[in-house]
C-alpha cells in the first residue's frame, strides 16, 4: 500500500476522544500539547492509541491539510 490509509485518515476527522480533559473533542481536532503529552507518558493501547499516535505524527511533521478534503465531507 503507498501512501496514507483513508479509512484512517476518516476516523481522524470523526472519532471523538472518549476520556480525560479533552472527552468529546474530534481527534483532528486536539491540542499538540495533549498529543505531545501522550508521546511523553505514553499513547493508550489499541486502536485509539494508534489513531492519537497518526494524529501526533500528521502535526508535527505540517500534514494537516491532508485531513481538510475529510473535514468538508
Amino acid at each position: 500500500m503507498n501512501g496514507p490509509d483513508p479509512q484512517l485518515l476518516l476516523k481522524l476527522v470523526e472519532m471523538k476522544m472518549p476520556f480525560g480533559k479533552y472527552t468529546g473533542t474530534v481527534l483532528c481536532n486536539l491540542p499538540v500539547s495533549y498529543l505531545e503529552w501522550f508521546n511523553r507518558k505514553g499513547f493508550p493501547e489499541g486502536n485509539l492509541g494508534m489513531l492519537l499516535q497518526t494524529m501526533y505524527e500528521i502535526k508535527m511533521n505540517g500534514l494537516e491539510h491532508l485531513l481538510n478534503p475529510l473535514k468538508k465531507k
